[in-house]
């Protein structure tokens, strides 16, 4: 299950991506600028929760595991 940094991420990878279609179709080069900030952003935030996810995931394996 997704936790809140990755859904997050994902947004802002929309959002970004929106701004990028949005630029590039009002010849906007300083708003498809921002666009892609904003989802190399959510890139960045989204990785961060798959690897907070997966840290409490081993976690809770591991504490299976000695309860064995």
């Amino acid at each position: 299950m997704l936790n809140k940094d990755e859904v997050k991420g994902k947004a802002e990878q929309v959002k970004g991506s929106i701004k990028q279609g949005l630029g590039k179709l009002t010849d906007n080069p300083a708003l498809a600028d921002e666009g892609k900030a904003d989802e190399a952003t959510g890139e960045a935030r989204e990785a961060v929760g798959t690897a907070k996810r997966k840290v409490g995931e081993t976690v809770e394996k591991l504490g299976a595991a000695i309860k064995r």
